[in-house]
């Protein structure tokens, strides 16, 4: 099972996500998606909760207000962070996330730890986790298929992309060869004109 909240500081709201169990945060781990935000508590055991960016969005440009939900969230969602005061939060792109064979469900570590930001939360905010509350949904999603469905959309849309770019540069060179035959064109005429102007010159000369 599946979580979902909105983050509608934003508009349109901000998607967010995390498994039931570490069951479930082992099938998010594998099929998420490039423009996924992951965040956990840091050194604690807590839900791992899921970002969806916008399309052009980056890591860098969240807004505040969606990163304040977020973290607010998971620490929520950790028995002993909810607890804590000044509960360190890290985020990094899913794509950094890194498995390996042995280890336990739910549990990861990083591909590189500099692209991993930190944010620190003072205090819970029982008004922002009541606001996300009151937008919780539940599903039980296909994750992999999601996923594919995703994959396929973005090579059709590179696809098209390609189609654009080639038609683009297709224009551009016809338009190229239309500028130099009007350049040639032009530049016989003047020739055309000089000559003719020349040749006048010349029968005006044998009529003396």
């Amino acid at each position: 099972m599946v979580f979902y909240f909105k983050s509608n500081v934003v508009d349109p709201p901000a998607l967010l996500y995390m498994g039931k169990d570490k069951y479930e945060n082992e099938e998010l781990i594998k099929w998420g998606w490039p423009e996924d935000v992951w965040f956990h508590v840091d050194n604690l055991s807590s839900a791992h909760v899921y970002l969806r960016l916008e399309k052009g969005q980056t890591i860098d440009n969240i807004p505040t207000s969606v990163l304040n939900d977020a973290a607010q969230l998971v620490k929520a969602n950790s028995i002993q962070g909810n607890k804590l005061n000044n509960v360190d939060i890290n985020y990094t792109m899913w794509q950094n996330l890194k498995k390996t064979p042995d280890m336990e469900a739910g549990q990861v570590a990083y591909h590189n730890e500099k692209a991993v930001k930190k944010m620190r939360v003072e205090k819970r905010s029982n008004d922002i986790v009541k606001r996300l509350g009151r937008t919780k949904t539940e599903d039980y999603p296909d994750l992999r298929l999601q996923r594919e469905q995703r994959d396929a959309l973005e090579r059709e849309e590179q696809k098209a992309e390609i189609r654009r770019q080639k038609e683009f540069e297709k224009k551009l060179e016809k338009e190229k060869q239309q500028e130099q035959e009007l350049r040639n064109y032009t530049s016989l005429l003047k020739a055309d004109k000089m000559t003719s102007n020349h040749d006048n010159g010349n029968e005006s000369d044998n009529f003396w």
